[in-house]
């Protein structure tokens, strides 16, 4: 045997011996749904809400978009995933950032306490004085032309009441029939905090969120009124994460989305710490080459508090055949509100509340959520897809989704207080959107079971795009692809 036989003989060996102990590797053992519910453990999950309130407290008490908190947020979550095994990417998008250097309402001369809507236009630092124009509040309030009938608003600051529609909506309408500014007072008495116009907001018209009971005052006796809004509104780079398991069909990739922004009022550590924490702790349980049917994809949005621009983004950026191979969304924003609801986004519109139904297999989705609830002996209750989350893209695109939800600043009624606790006729999250939504105001039991549910759900469509009711989740995406 020549000396070039022998190594082409240790070639064959060598490779002999990596196949036989490739062979011996035994494959990991399927995932098991109630397994993995239980791993994501409430002291973990704590542990990293822990780590995004200490970047918010050494960032200017935030974690905003376009600001060094959040991109401390980004590399605490992508860090925690590529030290698990994942693949870690952090595409980047455009999205605009928004400063407020004067903000003042004068009434008779005396001050009126006033927050620029997000994305509001500039007056300039001399700001505008005219007369105030009360809209009256009907179902529609100030969404619709209609609303303004009868009422001379050209020259005018138009006073809507919040509700309904979207801010952008109010402040299209009002412009259209000429208003020089917008008005909006809460449905509440508090004051109208982290109100945004989103990217869908008009550059001309100016506008304000005022408390409730100041807008009932102003529109009891309205007279002319002074209003600064001295903001500036720049383009920025920011990022999404997104981290997918090494293992599973890429034809039916199981979607699972937090929002790592806060606003900048605050560290949003109910929104969305909770919600990014869960997700998480998911991955890092699941691992990165789990026993999965169906591959995961794990996204951390960013920019969702001015307008869901990260997730929108996203969609946007798929094609056809990227898109078609998303079996379903699961999104998870707000988990631990201190006056809990347990809430799971109403795939069949059973409720008949709102927008309708989601994409076709959103209902199975819900079934899933309201089953395991029950197995923990929570009496869940419907919630709407009312578009104030990342879900709104993906449905917008016709992917089923789903998730569980706490609540946000809607108010809890009587009857949910007497059969999940808390107080009645009070916001499940009293903190929303302020300073004081911090790790000590969070309910840690309501967050353990949303969590277990966050890896739950995980697990189930891991395993099969099916409930365990064995309902597809999205039957119609099967016949699509057996088209082409």
């Amino acid at each position: 045997m020549n000396r070039g036989a022998r190594v082409r003989a240790g070639g064959v060996v060598a490779a002999i011996v990596l196949l036989a102990a490739a062979c011996s590797e035994e494959p990991p053992p399927p995932v098991d749904p109630a397994a993995l519910a239980e791993a994501v453990g409430i002291d973990a999950v704590v542990g990293h809400l822990t780590e995004l309130d200490r970047i918010a407290t050494e960032h200017d008490g935030n974690r905003a978009v376009g600001t060094a908190g959040y991109d401390a947020s980004v590399d605490y979550v992508a860090g925690r995933l590529r030290g698990a095994g994942f693949d870690v990417q952090t595409p980047e998008f455009d999205v605009r950032s928004f400063d407020v250097e004067t903000e003042t309402l004068t009434v008779a001369d005396a001050p009126v306490p006033v927050r620029a809507l997000e994305f509001s236009p500039s007056t300039g630092p001399d700001g505008l004085t005219a007369r105030l124009v009360p809209v009256p509040a009907d179902d529609t309030p100030g969404c619709e032309a209609s609303d303004y009938e009868g009422l001379d608003v050209s020259g005018a600051v138009a006073l809507v009441t919040r509700g309904v529609c979207p801010f952008s909506v109010k402040q299209q309408v009002a412009a259209e029939r000429g208003a020089v500014a917008l008005l909006v007072a809460n449905n509440e008495d508090g004051a109208l905090v982290g109100a945004t116009l989103g990217e869908e907001g008009d550059d001309r018209v100016p506008a304000a969120g005022i408390s409730g009971a100041d807008g009932r005052a102003l529109a009891a006796a309205p007279t002319t009124v002074t209003l600064v809004l001295d903001t500036r509104i720049e383009s920025v780079r920011s990022r999404n994460v997104l981290a997918q398991t090494a293992t599973g069909s890429t034809d039916d990739v199981v979607v699972v989305g937090a929002h790592l922004d806060s606003v900048p009022e605050g560290p949003g550590i109910n929104d969305n710490g909770t919600g990014v924490a869960a997700v998480l702790e998911t991955a890092l349980q699941l691992g990165s080459e789990p026993g999965v049917t169906n591959a995961v994809r794990f996204a951390f949005w960013g920019a969702e508090e001015i307008g869901l621009v990260g997730s929108t983004d996203y969609v946007a950026s798929l094609d056809d055949a990227a898109r078609e191979d998303i079996a379903l969304y699961l999104n998870f924003d707000m988990l631990g509100s201190p006056n809990p609801g347990y809430l799971v986004y109403d795939g069949d519109d059973s409720d008949a509340v709102g927008t309708g139904p989601g994409p076709e297999g959103s209902a199975g989705i819900e079934r899933t959520f309201l089953a395991y609830l029950t197995s923990r002996g929570v009496a869940a209750e419907g919630t709407d897809f009312d578009g104030r989350s990342d879900y709104g893209p993906f449905v917008d695109a016709g992917i089923p989704a789903g998730g569980v939800f706490s609540g946000a600043d809607d108010r809890k009624t009587l009857e949910q207080a007497q059969k999940w606790g808390g107080t009645g006729d009070e916001p499940f999250d009293p903190n929303y959107h302020s300073p004081q939504d911090t790790l000590a105001n969070i309910d840690r039991a309501a967050l353990a079971v949303a969590a277990s549910a966050v890896g739950y759900g995980v697990g189930t469509y891991a395993r099969a795009v099916t409930g365990p009711d064995g309902v597809p989740v999205g039957p119609q995406r099967t016949e699509a692809r057996s088209d082409g």
